[in-house]
């Protein structure tokens, strides 16, 4: 189907995004109020609550407002179900009736895997959310959410009430975010804007809005990188962020495309941080695309120069193909370039990881 014709619909959990530097003081109580709800589990992880002031900050306006019931820190990278299980022990305990997940894609997504395994295993409505990111990862605006078995492997959750009932978009607490962290998960919104150009059923209307996003990507995170305490530029890159992957109602979670999901076989599987799989992988897979992409899929993604202000290369196979080049130099220009042989990923795991699929294996191949 065309991204000229079909229909659109916003998420349907999400009620109110709210952004701005120093947002979260008042928007905090007034999503509580909007929402009905009484006290928060606080869901987030170790290091912002033992290397930062952000999680006090958020613990005292919920103290503040009497909606307070503890806080949770035992999510690791990538989501490891031991810290679900935990997570929904401590829950039922303090006798909380909503979820305030603070931090990167780990606690926003194990939060919301916490809410379906609550509803799987009581059958009652999901507990609603409020999602306060401090990376650009933008789990927030999904319905999905993945977590990492006994096994290593990456499980998927979706539902149409997942996404966090309420968002906000604070730049000051992002400040204490590392560098590394902050700007490869940027690398991770671009990768969402890209392959929003070719992911089926994503409307037009939303398409445009990731090559707005895409634009301020490559604008800001170089400023971001040269400027770590610049609140106005960390608040573009966060509106950017949601810009990357517009909440659209979609039948079903799936991966956006084969930068994403080889990026969550290689995160699970060899422990690499979700922002850095998009800087190893986005770049080779766009050059992929010059080649296999359908006609208009490569219109889509041969348009993105114009919005980055760069010149046409006369064919739209090689303005796809510069668009590849301009992810790596980017990405070059952060600091961000790496390879699978630094993470010890075996060459020998390069077919399974690929599914069988060559035009991947030749992607593996090329960042090793």
């Amino acid at each position: 189907m065309s991204a000229l014709s079909g229909s659109y619909g916003w998420v349907e959990a999400i009620k109110s995004v709210n952004y701005g530097p120093g947002s979260v003081a008042t928007a905090l109580p007034e999503l509580i109020q909007l929402l009905g709800v009484k006290k928060a589990l606080l869901v987030t992880g170790r290091s912002l609550s033992t290397k930062t002031d952000v999680v006090k900050k958020v613990e005292d306006i919920l103290k503040a407002h009497g909606s307070y019931a503890g806080t949770f820190t035992d999510f690791g990278e990538h989501t490891p179900v031991a810290g679900i299980n935990a997570c929904i022990e401590q829950y039922q305990e303090t006798g909380a009736d909503f979820i305030v997940a603070l931090g990167g894609g780990s606690p926003i997504d194990g939060a919301k895997a916490v809410r379906f395994r609550i509803h799987e295993q009581t059958g009652a409505p999901l507990p609603p959310q409020i999602a306060i990111p401090t990376t650009l990862s933008a789990a927030e605006y999904t319905i999905g959410a993945g977590y990492t078995d006994e096994d290593g492997e990456k499980v998927a959750v979706s539902h149409q009430l997942l996404a966090p009932a309420g968002v906000i978009l604070d730049a000051e607490l992002t400040l204490p975010t590392p560098s590394r962290l902050w700007l490869s998960t940027g690398i991770r919104a671009l990768d969402h804007s890209v392959e929003n150009l070719y992911r089926p059923l994503i409307p037009h209307p939303v398409k445009i809005l990731c090559y707005a996003a895409m634009a301020d990507l490559f604008k800001y995170l170089p400023i971001s990188k040269a400027d770590p305490t610049n609140v106005e530029v960390r608040q573009k890159l966060l509106v950017a962020t949601w810009m990357s992957i517009w909440p659209t109602y979609l039948e079903e979670y799936s991966a956006l495309g084969p930068s994403h999901s080889l990026g969550h076989r290689l995160g699970a599987k060899y422990s690499i941080p979700h922002g850095i799989t998009s800087c190893l992988t986005l770049a080779p897979v766009v050059k992929i695309q010059a080649r296999t992409a359908s006609k208009e899929d490569k219109e889509y993604l041969a348009n993105a120069l114009f919005y980055l202000r760069e010149s046409s290369t006369g064919s739209i196979e090689g303005d796809i193909l510069k668009l590849s080049a301009l992810i790596s130099g980017l990405i070059e220009k952060l600091g961000l370039t790496s390879s699978l042989s630094e993470y010890k990923v075996p060459k020998e795991d390069f077919q399974r990881l690929a599914e069988d699929e060559d035009d991947l294996v030749e992607v593996l191949n090329s960042i090793y």
